[in-house]
């Protein structure tokens, strides 16, 4: 049981090494590849925030890698308090 624990981990780092040389990245890559959350980067997508790609035709969003590094080295505020005023501030307004 242990040494099947042990492959299935060593499988965990093989893919995540393999999704750090893609050159186009879907949300899952970029988990992996930033550490940050799925959650976190759902809100980026959502607030426009990320640079991303994507098919009108269907709904999944892609990273180039060699811009989404450069953004990392830009160093975004990805800060919760950030995000959540930058999502509240395109809320409707009430009447």
């Amino acid at each position: 049981m242990e040494l099947e624990n042990d492959m299935v981990d060593l499988l965990r780092d093989i893919k995540g090494l393999l999704s750090h040389q893609k050159k186009v990245m879907n949300v899952e890559d970029l988990v992996a590849y930033t550490g940050l959350s799925k959650s976190k980067i759902y809100k980026l997508t959502q607030l426009r925030l990320i640079p991303m790609g994507g098919n009108k035709h269907i709904r999944q969003k892609f990273f180039d890698k060699d811009i989404i590094d450069a953004w990392l080295m830009g160093e975004p505020n990805l800060s919760d308090d950030f995000l959540d005023r930058e999502f509240n501030k395109q809320l409707p307004r009430k009447k």
